[in-house]
């Protein structure tokens, strides 16, 4: 955590490819502006004469710097300090010191009296597109998805100002996403847990390859747990049949043990006989066999009826 950010970008490569891949897709003025006061609002640390931008993505520090030129045409410093010589990495601290204060106003993060505002202005956020924007910001600056290969679904942002990350939700909400705020430690997540809103955040910020990517492995992790599920019931079906049928044995078995089996009714003999001739088969099979071999149809509802009947001989002679 670093000047008001946590960034996950270059900690999860998935997240890093969303982020690489909408960094330089153009909108309009407004939007872009909706999405800057969503970055500066997140993450700057507001001196007197400045405000500074602590990121480690450096395509995300570049789209900032871009932003900050295009839209107020300032005169903005880049300083690079490497905190990993392993990997490589890098914290970029982008520094704003020219037109800061008109900056920061226009950007909706401060009053004319030159106070801290954590929620934007309803004017930046009149459209939906320009709602989409500041998501945008939000996730570029504070952001993360799982990867979908991972065991489960999960996005969040990480926010220091309970305000903020209260708004935030409140605005994913407003779009359908579904979004729960969690305090941690000294900073707030807004989170997602379906698979499906997550889905919808990433083609909200036209990530369309990373989409596709998406989509393919939840497509296929469905059809996995489906098969597996289907797996089961078949599986469970098995042991329904093998139960009843040990259940089924054991009844002939008490049945001829206390009566007269010559005596019994014709169709009690005929199913005892059946069953124990094949004794693997289920009421439809059995059902289906008798028929054949006798060329008298019977039902399944028909040889249920026949266990039951012996159910009730057994209990009569206890």
């Amino acid at each position: 955590m670093v000047g008001g950010i946590l960034d996950t970008g270059d900690i999860m490569s998935f997240t890093t490819n969303i982020k690489n891949e909408i960094i330089n897709i153009e909108y309009p003025k407004s939007e872009l502006i909706a999405e800057l006061s969503a970055i500066v609002n997140i993450s700057a640390l507001i001196q007197r004469e400045t405000f500074q931008i602590y990121i480690e993505n450096i395509g995300v520090s570049r789209r900032i710097y871009k932003l900050f030129k295009d839209l107020f045409n300032a005169d903005i410093k880049l300083e690079k300090d490497k905190i990993n010589r392993l990997n490589k990495k890098y914290l970029i601290n982008i520094i704003v010191s020219d037109k800061d204060k008109k900056i920061l106003k226009t950007l909706g993060i401060l009053t004319d009296e030159g106070k801290r505002k954590t929620i934007p202005d309803d004017y930046l956020l009149d459209s939906l597109e320009e709602k989409k924007a500041y998501l945008r910001g939000c996730f570029l600056i504070c952001g993360s998805i799982n990867d979908p290969k991972t065991s489960r679904y999960h996005l969040e942002f990480i926010i220091e100002n309970k305000a903020t990350a209260n708004f935030v939700s409140k605005l994913l909400n407003s779009l359908n996403y579904n979004s729960k705020v969690l305090k941690r430690e000294k900073h707030y997540m807004v989170y997602l847990k379906e698979s499906e809103r997550i889905s919808d955040f990433i083609k909200l910020l036209n990530a369309y390859n990373s989409l596709f990517y998406y989509e393919d492995i939840r497509i296929y992790r469905d059809h996995k747990n489906m098969t597996n599920r289907l797996n089961n019931c078949e599986q469970a079906n098995i042991d329904k049949i093998v139960f009843s049928s040990n259940e089924q044995l054991e009844n002939i078995k008490k049945l001829k043990e206390i009566k007269d089996f010559d005596l019994l009714d014709d169709k009690i003999k005929e199913v005892c006989i059946y069953k124990e001739k094949y004794p693997e088969s289920s009421m439809q099979e059995l059902a289906e066999i008798i028929s054949i071999e006798t060329g008298k149809v019977i039902t399944k509802s028909g040889i249920n009826h026949r266990f039951r009947k012996i159910k009730e001989l057994i209990k009569e002679d206890k």
